[in-house]
């Protein structure tokens, strides 16, 4: 291929939430160090703008840095910004389902009726990744990445009382959450798209020591590297697997757990 059509191939684009620190911040800032036009969101304009100057005094080419905003407390706001992202970046490459909020102590609902920690953690994941559906399926080779962690396998998923109105901890409700984004790699994902969840390590987020022992883990950029090592089209992926340190496992749920999950998801994010 001669230098001129080199160029006219434009860098692949990768989306990250919650790209505003942790775990976020340093896989756009690796992803960003690998080429890619890289999309930063946050939850609010003046955290992202001071996300990507960060970034930039980190060595970032400002050029391909964009942002993305939306308050993931308002399943409206995950739906704009998709529909504008769909506009602009009618391709994209990777999307890492990273933000993520602690459950509260006390049993809190968001304005769309959904306990806090399964529609940050979850449902707003589920409507990003379907509503980027187009621009997902535009080239060949797309992945996504819902990035979990090791609380999963303490959880279970409560069909009858998904927001848990009737039986609340922080630590099953965030549990939960994280169970479900893993469960939701499962599902059959779009034409050309692999899904495939990671736990970046027990301690690599700030959100960790809530639940785990603290001194245990290892810092955000650890975590994000084997966040990104799975966006790299050469990583081969197996797809719905869970990835850990140890490699890829289904998780122990199969098809039909992820199916009916979906349809619960549809009806929550619809309501």
């Amino acid at each position: 291929m001669s230098a001129s059509a080199l160029q006219a191939v434009p860098p692949k684009t990768a989306l990250v939430t919650g790209a505003t620190s942790g775990i976020g911040w340093e896989t756009a800032r690796l992803l960003a160090e690998r080429g890619r036009v890289v999309i930063v969101h946050g939850p609010d304009t003046e955290s992202a703008h001071h996300a990507v100057e960060r970034l930039v005094a980190a060595g970032a080419d400002r050029a391909r840095l964009r942002l993305a905003v939306a308050d993931f407390r308002r399943l409206s706001q995950v739906k704009r910004m998709a529909a504008d992202l769909s506009a602009h970046h009618p391709v994209l490459d990777v999307l890492v389902n990273n933000a993520a909020v602690a459950a509260p102590e006390e049993h809190t609902l968001t304005e769309d009726g959904n306990e806090l920690a399964f529609q940050v953690n979850f449902l707003a994941a589920y409507l990003l990744t379907r509503e980027l559906r187009g621009p997902l399926t535009a080239r060949p080779g797309s992945r996504v990445v819902n990035v979990s962690s090791i609380t999963y396998r303490t959880a279970s998923l409560d069909w009858d009382d998904l927001n848990r109105a009737h039986r609340y901890s922080r630590y099953a409700a965030y549990a939960q959450s994280q169970l479900a984004l893993t469960v939701f790699a499962g599902a059959a994902a779009p034409a050309g798209c692999t899904v495939v969840s990671v736990d970046p390590g027990t301690g690599a987020t700030a959100l960790l020591p809530v639940y785990v022992h603290e001194g245990e883990g290892e810092s955000p950029a650890e975590g994000a590297a084997r966040v990104v090592r799975l966006c790299d089209p050469r990583t081969p992926l197996v797809p719905g697997a869970h990835y850990d340190t140890t490699g890829p496992s289904t998780a122990g749920h199969g098809e039909r757990t992820a199916r009916r999950l979906c349809k619960a998801a549809d009806r929550l994010v619809t309501v």
